[in-house]
């Protein structure tokens, strides 16, 4: 599935494409859709494409997407798609972006995470999935997810897989430490502070900056720092989710609470694996990659909700999480979006689930199969009820920005230095807030501050 938890430090050549893209982006703002003069892209031509077959390029790293081509084919025999994986995260956004760019080789189907969309979107780049029949999917997919592809009336993607937070800790950890499992952030720095004075080589949580991470703790806290309207952009982080969680952060980072290790790496597993870092605040994706990951830690592990601002409050954001979408350069729309509702609206679904995916569909976010599994990993507790009841908490109004890919690569060099001590977090983000505004302003957008 797509991680989505953290954008890499980037090359100087990939920073420059990215900049191409953002720069190509806003020239295609306002352009009209390129659909063919006598395209017909309404429901009932999808099921005549389906019949009728052809050949479907697609463009996506999602490990399960295999088992459900290969079902997908079963199912319409007419139909080839050619499966390829041209990079993950920002070096698929590269590759797609120069071949629009290019005018060739375009795939007709696109896997976009979230928080890449509204670049891609806003250029035109990709087609509005509602003449087909995809706005009469709301309600099919849980809040946030539907919100992460939809602007206005239009619908960009159909969601594959959601990222609901949720607190996974290690309990074995957390009872040597007699630290209560937190409800509240003040009781989170309280646990992390337990943790620590128990074992100077254990933290609650590990965090060496991470953009994925941060604006989603912003989104959680109530933050609405980025506010898009087409090509005007506002940005202010230091509204009062942005400080809620300056605040609450820079706490840990000065009493040293926080692992400055890489997520991902070796390192981090294996201090996942023993119990030295105790927490993960992250996406409901999590579950396989633990077991997958840290298997010395098979029963030690538990989640549990999100911890709140607020006492008794319900309140979660997504972290992570991708899309199909389809190419507007695509020549066979209607085909396209048969693959896209039977992959993340039909039987698919059940395959990606049957593979370890969690879902972003309403309808099995609620099955009592899914509520009802017991991992042993997680001591047989019934993970997906906390897990689910996070998609339903997601609070709305969340917006990225139309470059976010951009924003999140140049993270490490602003926000990043306070994890080194070298600058307060406060000040990492006005710093961020500056190199946002001043890019986007250098590519065309008009991007103000508060």
């Amino acid at each position: 599935m797509a991680r989505g938890i953290g954008i890499p430090r980037r090359t100087g050549a990939l920073l420059a494409a990215t900049g191409v893209a953002a720069s190509v982006a806003l020239a295609g703002c306002g352009a009209s859709p390129v659909t063919g003069a006598t395209a017909d892209l309404s429901p009932d031509a999808v099921s005549a494409a389906l019949q009728e077959g052809g050949h479907l390029l697609v463009w996506a790293w999602e490990p399960t997407l295999d088992q459900v081509v290969e079902s997908f084919e079963a199912e319409y025999p007419n139909v080839d798609v050619e499966l390829a994986n041209v990079g993950t995260g920002n070096d698929h956004y590269v590759v797609l972006q120069n071949a629009i760019s290019a005018g060739s080789g375009v795939p007709d189907v696109a896997q976009v995470e979230y928080y890449a969309l509204p670049q891609f979107s806003i250029a035109g780049s990709l087609a509005d999935l509602a003449p087909l029949g995809a706005s009469g999917l709301d309600g099919t997919y849980s809040p946030g997810t539907w919100g992460s592809v939809t602007d206005g009336d239009a619908v960009y993607g159909l969601p594959m897989d959601s990222g609901p937070m949720a607190l996974f800790y290690n309990a074995r950890t957390f009872e040597a430490a007699g630290a209560e499992v937190p409800a509240t952030w003040d009781e989170f720095v309280e646990a992390a502070r337990k943790i620590h004075a128990h074992d100077s080589d254990a933290h609650l949580i590990a965090d060496d900056g991470n953009a994925g991470f941060a604006t989603s703790m912003v989104w959680q806290a109530g933050g609405t720092p980025f506010t898009v309207d087409g090509t005007t952009v506002s940005v202010d982080l230091a509204d009062e989710g942005s400080t809620r969680f300056a605040g609450m952060w820079q706490q840990l980072l000065d009493e040293d609470l926080v692992a400055k290790v890489p997520e991902w790496s070796d390192e981090w597993f294996q201090r996942l694996g023993d119990g030295s870092i105790a927490a993960l605040v992250t996406g409901a994706w999590m579950p396989a990659n633990l077991e997958s990951g840290a298997p010395a830690a098979a029963g030690d592990w538990r989640v549990a909700p999100m911890p709140q601002w607020t006492a008794g409050a319900t309140a979660t954001a997504e972290n992570g999480g991708s899309a199909l979408s389809i190419t507007e350069a695509s020549t066979q729309k209607a085909l396209a979006y048969g693959f896209l509702q039977y992959a993340n609206a039909g039987d698919g679904v059940q395959v990606r689930l049957d593979h370890g995916n969690f879902p972003a569909t309403t309808a099995d976010l609620t099955s009592p199969e899914f509520l009802g599994k017991e991992p042993e990993y997680f001591g047989g507790q019934k993970i997906n009820e906390v897990l689910s009841a996070s998609a339903t908490g997601v609070v709305p109004g969340w917006q990225y920005l139309p470059y976010q890919v951009y924003a999140n690569s140049v993270f490490p060099d602003t926000v990043g230095q306070a994890y080194t001590g070298s600058t307060p977090l406060a000040d990492g983000l006005a710093d961020w807030q500056d190199s946002i505004v001043k890019y986007g302003n250098a590519q065309g957008f008009t991007v103000s501050g508060p």
